[in-house]
């Protein structure tokens, strides 16, 4: 009954990517073309699959087979030779969260449904469905060994463990309970040869669930901000302070001007609760704002002095560059068929509030479109500095120049991708 009811919600995926390949001689990085494969789910009717940030990050094409009409994995179904591959688009990626959202137009799946986190319970029964190593509708069963598990204490990223055989090709896929419901997204392993060791790791349902309705709705993880600075509470920390408590978190800044000061809040207060949450440690404090997505007011219980204390803060949207100029671009104005790009130029604006540009120009790549001449290797919230060694300033220069290229010419991109430059090549055709 399980696998009948999950099997047809399941899905493997197939990418043509782009990953940077070290140059030994210190040179800046080289993209080289790559295929993987992975696992996904249906989350919603309409067509949307989620997945792992990492198997479609830099992905030129993505590709999804269907599950079969009967999937209920028995041996007729095993056995069929039927495939049906649609193509997808990506919706939005989240690379800290290690979540992405896919888009298949017409697509008739059902969705499967996200368990609740806080009912998750070591020893519970679970199902891991997936494509390790590209096996197709491959099952593994085991149970729940640590609801929450981080990977380092510093980590903020909180995982569902288990001893459910997961191998690579299995990320993205659904880690299910005996109900069919998602209690998380397998999506890494520790190993010392490579395969599963019993140490399988997934992302929570609580998790998923945020990343899905942002993704859906904005494109990318909107990102909750008070004004506040937090440390984890040493026991030398509790005695030259004084503290009435020696564990736990406390405020070790209130940024000025910012939403916690207006609310009072100060420093030295020692968070008790969060949301009516505990607050116990650094990286579950900081992992429950990190997946925050409710427009109320944050209500913290802090201990100051002996008294609890209770502060009502309004958080304010944190925002990246890409986030703040995404609304500038015009859809045809931007347009660089020959690329497949909607670009925006990087003027004296951009460049005065942006943190993290090397230089002050170049061509931010806002969204690809379909009907590139050429695979180009590019990806939005890159930044296009040169072709071929001709420093590009505006997007008539970048239109300009590839109007000079012949078919067959090789072109190399020097571009800036999260902070760094590398190099990426292709022939134009």
């Amino acid at each position: 009954a399980l696998t009948r009811k999950v099997w047809p919600s399941v899905v493997h995926i197939m990418v043509s990517s782009y990953a940077a390949r070290e140059d030994p001689r210190g040179a800046a990085a080289v993209v080289d073309r790559q295929q993987s494969t992975g696992s996904g789910f249906v989350i919603d009717a309409e067509g949307y699959i989620l997945t792992n940030a990492h198997l479609v990050n830099g992905a030129r094409r993505v590709q999804i087979v269907l599950p079969l009409d009967n999937a209920d994995g028995t041996l007729a179904t095993a056995l069929s030779s039927k495939t049906k591959v649609v193509s997808a688009r990506i919706v939005g990626i989240t690379t800290e969260l290690d979540l992405a959202l896919l888009k298949v137009d017409g697509l008739n799946l059902p969705a499967l449904p996200l368990a609740t986190y806080s009912e998750l319970r070591q020893r519970e029964t679970v199902f891991a469905f997936g494509s390790p190593n590209g096996l197709r509708n491959s099952l593994t069963h085991g149970m729940v060994s640590a609801v929450a598990r981080q990977v380092s204490p510093d980590a903020p990223q909180i995982f569902v463990q288990t001893d459910a055989p997961i191998n690579p090709g299995n990320s993205g896929g659904p880690l299910v309970n005996i109900r069919g419901e998602v209690v998380g997204v397998s999506t890494f392993i520790m190993s010392q040869s490579g395969g599963n060791e019993g140490l399988g790791f997934a992302i929570p349902s609580a998790t998923a669930r945020t990343v899905y309705r942002q993704l859906k709705q904005y494109g990318h993880i909107r990102r909750q901000e008070v004004g506040m600075s937090l440390q984890t509470i040493t026991p030398d920390l509790a005695v030259s302070l004084g503290l009435a408590r020696d564990y736990g978190v406390i405020v070790s800044d209130v940024w000025p001007d910012g939403p916690a000061q207006a609310a009072g809040l100060a420093v030295g207060d020692i968070l008790v609760s969060v949301d009516g949450q505990r607050a116990d440690n650094l990286p579950t404090v900081s992992y429950n704002f990190r997946i925050r997505d409710s427009p109320n007011n944050v209500v913290l219980v802090v201990l100051r002095g002996q008294a609890q204390v209770s502060v009502s803060i309004k958080p304010s949207e944190e925002r990246s560059l890409f986030d703040t100029v995404s609304s500038m671009a015009d859809t045809e104005k931007n347009l660089v068929p020959e690329f497949g790009i909607i670009g925006l130029e990087v003027d004296a604006k951009i460049a005065a509030s942006a943190t993290g540009l090397r230089d002050p120009y170049g061509i931010i790549v806002m969204a690809r479109t379909s009907g590139a001449a050429s695979e180009i290797p590019i990806m939005p919230r890159d930044i296009i500095r040169s072709v071929n060694d001709r420093r590009i300033v505006t997007l008539q220069a970048l239109r300009d120049t590839i109007r000079t290229l012949k078919p067959g010419a090789p072109v190399t991109l020097q571009i800036q991708r999260e902070g760094r430059l590398m190099y990426v090549s292709f022939t134009f055709e």
